[in-house]
């Protein structure tokens, strides 16, 4: 990772309607503004998720096919290290859970030409849920404590309520040369208020 990067993080539920807007409709903003030349980005599919210690089982808000994409999304994370290549197709996957067609996700490989194998060889061997116990892990270890998802956090600072303002966020905490042009009238616009 880039010491002059923000570090720029979120913890989102698959199948949460406002984690899969923000995914869909904010979070892509940062391809397109140019932002993610400053961002280091990590996405964690955990959200409001939780182990059940009685039988040690991974209980979703949204219940087991949420569970699965979780587990899918990890997968795709852990295999696919370029950060295009994960986005896309959790981009895809989220895009499906909007119009309430998450179970067509082995759609998006097609479409976007990447090979299913690995994830789901990373799904079917378990990989998918030791992984997703590492983001509960972290997730557990979040202070504070999230409260809600998605939950967007800049530099270790939780932006709460105001995670869709995150590229204010990101723009004041970069301390690099070349600060995006997007930084450049965001800090305008801020003057100006």
């Amino acid at each position: 990772m880039d010491s002059q990067k923000v570090n720029l993080s979120l913890y989102y539920d698959s199948l949460c309607p406002y984690c899969a807007t923000f995914i869909v409709k904010n979070l892509t903003g940062v391809f397109y503004k140019d932002l993610i030349s400053v961002i280091n980005l990590r996405l964690v599919p955990w959200g409001n998720a939780y182990i059940n210690k009685s039988n040690n089982a991974v209980v979703c808000q949204h219940g087991p096919d949420e569970c699965i994409l979780n587990a899918l999304e990890s997968c795709t994370i852990d295999i696919f290290h370029d950060l295009d290549k994960h986005y896309a197709l959790i981009y895809c996957f989220e895009f499906l859970a909007i119009e309430g067609r998450h179970k067509d996700w082995q759609s998006c490989f097609d479409s976007l030409g990447l090979p299913k194998k690995p994830v789901l060889d990373c799904y079917i061997s378990g990989n998918g849920t030791k992984i997703v116990q590492k983001y509960a892990e972290e997730s557990a270890h979040l202070n504070p404590p999230h409260t809600f998802v998605p939950w967007v956090v800049v530099n270790n600072q939780p932006l709460q309520e105001d995670y869709q303002n995150f590229a204010t966020y990101v723009c004041k905490a970069y301390k690099g040369n070349g600060a995006p042009k997007v930084c450049q009238s965001l800090v305008s616009q801020e003057q100006l208020d």
